[in-house]
């Protein structure tokens, strides 16, 4: 684990540890009952053509203050307008600036898949994720290396998708042994968070037909735009870029404009 990530995920587990205590998990799980049906996140993203997952998130330890003063609700209308397949809302709040409650103002803006983006250490999150709504969760791979499969079965058995991130072979092994469906490629690296978008050209090939793939970090430009769609992923996570731009949604149009104008040979 890199050290980077240790001291977020220790502060996750810490903050379960504290919603254990304050909202206990059997009414939490009550909770299950009120939440809207699940809209199909890895649906969204296996149909045809380059899907975009737009991002809502305020900061973040790589690219510090992005927008401070999000409104999910508002970020989420731009992004369904300039034609993004679904939504990733982040929710952890000590190093990102999320809440639940962005997921919960933002899903209920549009009628987009929304994928709720933290990290995930515990069951309890994944129950949390679905009652406030969330269709789909986050499982990187270097996080729960051990808890993996145990955690996707526990979120699938919610209704919910389940993304697993891979930064690297050995974590692409993991997600296919666990039996991935929808697995993201990111870009960064998590020991200095560079950012190489060969990563995603070099680990795609490496996944069967059937699972769903997105590429993730570093997409600012029409030429990466163009690169990914080469490289055959169904989807790709675009936030700082889009989070940055005076007009996020303007910013979404111009770049999936430019995949969409040049489609991969063969």
């Amino acid at each position: 684990m890199s050290d980077r990530l240790a001291p977020i995920l220790a502060q996750r587990r810490a903050d379960v540890a504290t919603a254990r205590v304050t909202r206990p998990f059997a009414a939490l799980h009550d909770a299950l009952a009120g939440a809207p049906p699940a809209r199909g996140f890895r649906a969204a993203l296996a149909r045809p053509g380059l899907q975009v997952v737009a991002e809502i998130k305020r900061r973040s330890p790589s690219a510090g203050a992005l927008r401070e003063d999000a409104r999910p609700a508002e970020l989420a209308r731009r992004y369904q307008a300039a034609g993004a397949a679904a939504l990733s809302i982040l929710t952890e709040p000590h190093f990102f600036g999320g809440t639940l409650d962005d997921l919960v103002e933002g899903r209920a803006a549009v009628d987009l898949p929304v994928l709720r983006k933290d990290f995930t250490v515990d069951p309890y999150q994944l129950v949390e994720a679905r009652a406030a709504g969330a269709d789909a969760v986050l499982l990187i791979v270097a996080a729960v290396p051990d808890r993996l499969a145990e955690l996707g079965a526990a979120a699938r058995a919610l209704g919910l998708d389940v993304l697993v991130e891979v930064h690297d072979e050995p974590e692409l092994e993991l997600a296919l042994r666990a039996e991935a469906d929808l697995i993201g490629i990111n870009n960064r690296n998590l020991h200095d968070f560079a950012i190489d978008l060969a990563t995603t050209e070099r680990l795609r090939p490496r996944i069967p037909p059937g699972v769903v793939v997105v590429g993730e970090s570093g997409i600012e430009t029409p030429a990466d735009m163009r690169r990914l769609a080469a490289a055959r992923v169904d989807a790709v996570l675009i936030g700082s870029a889009l989070m940055r731009s005076p007009d996020p949604g303007a910013r979404l149009a111009a770049l999936r404009g430019a995949a969409l104008d040049s489609p991969p040979e063969g």
